[in-house]
């Protein structure tokens, strides 16, 4: 099994590929395979999210990037910024990993959740993505 330890700098060529759910990027130890095949251990330090297009190494310096993999995703898109606003306060106050784009959200399919926006008057759709959501407030900040 490969060892995964720590953080390439991100313009480091990657030797393989990982494509890992959401929320198998924010385990710091995970046993899996590559998209080749290679079985690999994840031994990271607590509390980081692996983007996509990280770049993962160990004590053999063979180098591993990560990919989001797709997923069931629910969307909502609208140009009305006071619905925009609304559906964002609504999903953050429920601590809903989400996705912002320009005019456009995008959160893990909860049937729940896409009622609730349509009681607010918006549209929901689904489509199988990667999933990248915002990394948070203090993400980067030593909190």
């Amino acid at each position: 099994m490969l060892k995964l330890t720590e953080l390439a700098p991100s313009e480091t060529a990657a030797d393989d590929v990982v494509t890992l759910s959401y929320e198998a990027r924010q385990k710091s130890r995970l046993l899996s395979e590559t998209d080749s095949g290679t079985r690999i251990g994840l031994f990271l330090p607590r509390g980081q999210v692996l983007r996509h297009g990280y770049i993962l190494t160990g004590p053999d310096h063979f180098r591993v990037r990560v990919d989001a993999a797709p997923e069931a995703l629910s969307i909502v898109r609208t140009d009305d910024a006071l619905q925009f606003a609304r559906a964002c306060y609504h999903l953050g106050n429920r601590h809903v990993a989400l996705q912002i784009l320009s005019g456009e959200l995008r959160f893990l399919t909860d049937h729940v959740l896409d009622k609730m926006l349509e009681g607010l008057g918006l549209v929901v759709s689904h489509a199988v993505l990667p999933f990248e959501p915002e990394p948070g407030a203090y993400h980067g900040h030593g909190h």
